[in-house]
């Protein structure tokens, strides 16, 4: 357990960093505040918490009462995210908190995102300690993922600025589900995201997710249009509720039409899960063809997640149909991209952010402790003693 200065030490940290983020709450007449961080828009008492769980009403503003707590850190490869797009073969610092700001009832952590307990959020280290460790770990990249970095805002925005002054690029694995007002602060110091857009059907939104849909592609568009931020998506295909051929047609035209058919899509595959484990996992043959209806609408880049599948996880060149980057399994194979990220056989551009050459990180994930390499001046504040 925390100590007692610790956690008072975390505290005054936390209410100094909202207040100076009032734009994302706003007091009403009835004394409640409203958090404006998020489209749910949560209206809370003194002492209550969102539906989030990690934000809550004190002292007339809402709070990030959990600034410096991770349920976990991780080394992964940057594929497992899935970003195929940036940066490929090199490992990226995984770590999130507990809570979310949506409500699917086929979430594929919802050990995670569903948490009310404290004891998920074990891990503690300081923006500082997790840009550091990943430098010692030569971590290109720090991810902001698990559950939903939206509602740690705070947290995530100090993390990256900490990785930007040590040369280490932010990613953030989201759904895109935030408010107009925050968008900017929360995406600005990220370098690439990966937005789950979890289907392309307001009433599945509404009936699954407790959201809407308008506010994510509200998001992609942003994304898009007003940053500089590398964006691939995500949708995972469920059985019958997200998978019929009018939405993935309506899907892949909007993202051709809107974002443009350079943004990288992948089809992950459900499992029987949450509240939805008597529903089957997708089908093959459901993930192919939607791999197809997506490239018939020009998409570039159209992946399949969750199964074995190296065709449908490899990147072909959009103009002769060469093998650019062969994979399995997160492992990286053939390689047949200039030093300029164009195609070997054609000199056609792949879209994208690349090195000269690729990472050799692999498949493998390595979980980590930050505690291990924080300062002795961090190890005496949490053992309660003086700095």
């Amino acid at each position: 357990m925390p100590s007692t200065s610790a956690t008072a030490t975390a505290a005054a940290t936390t209410q100094h960093l909202n207040a100076e983020h009032d734009s994302f709450c706003h007091g009403l007449e009835d004394g409640r505040v409203q958090c404006d961080l998020c489209p749910r828009v949560c209206r809370l008492r003194a002492g209550q918490r969102g539906l989030c769980f990690v934000r809550g009403a004190r002292e007339g503003r809402i709070e990030l009462l959990t600034y410096g707590r991770s349920s976990g850190f991780c080394i992964d490869p940057i594929e497992k995210k899935p970003l195929y797009h940036f940066l490929p073969g090199t490992p990226v610092l995984s770590f999130g908190t507990a809570g979310c700001n949506l409500s699917c009832d086929f979430c594929q952590n919802w050990d995670i995102s569903t948490s009310r307990a404290t004891d998920t959020l074990a891990a503690q280290a300081s923006p500082e300690q997790i840009a550091r460790t990943a430098r010692q770990h030569h971590c290109r990249s720090v991810a902001y993922t698990y559950n939903d970095p939206v509602i740690f805002l705070e947290y995530a925005r100090d993390t990256a600025h900490a990785c930007q002054a040590l040369g280490v690029k932010n990613v953030a694995v989201t759904a895109g589900y935030i408010s107009p007002g925050a968008r900017e602060a929360f995406f600005a110091p990220m370098d690439a995201a990966n937005i789950d857009l979890k289907a392309f059907s307001e009433d599945f939104y509404r009936r699954h997710c407790g959201g809407h849909l308008a506010p994510v592609l509200e998001t992609l568009q942003y994304l898009k249009q007003e940053t500089q931020v590398w964006i691939e998506i995500t949708t995972l295909l469920i059985p019958g509720l997200n998978d019929s051929d009018a939405e993935l047609n309506a899907l892949c035209a909007w993202i051709a039409e809107h974002l443009g058919t350079e943004v990288p899509l992948h089809f992950s595959a459900f499992h029987p899960d949450f509240k939805q484990g008597h529903r089957p996992p997708t089908p093959r043959t459901t993930l192919v063809c939607a791999r197809q209806t997506a490239m018939a609408h020009g998409l570039h880049y159209v992946y399949i997640g969750n199964l074995h599948d190296r065709c449908g996880a490899s990147t072909w060149c959009s103009n002769c149909g060469a093998q650019l980057i062969e994979r399995e399994a997160y492992q990286l194979g053939t390689w047949n991209l200039t030093t300029s990220a164009t195609c070997a056989h054609c000199g056609t551009l792949c879209a994208g952010v690349f090195e000269a050459r690729p990472g050799d990180w692999g498949a493998h994930r390595q979980p980590i402790t930050i505690t291990h390499h924080a300062s002795p001046a961090t190890h005496r504040l949490r053992q309660g003693r003086p700095r």
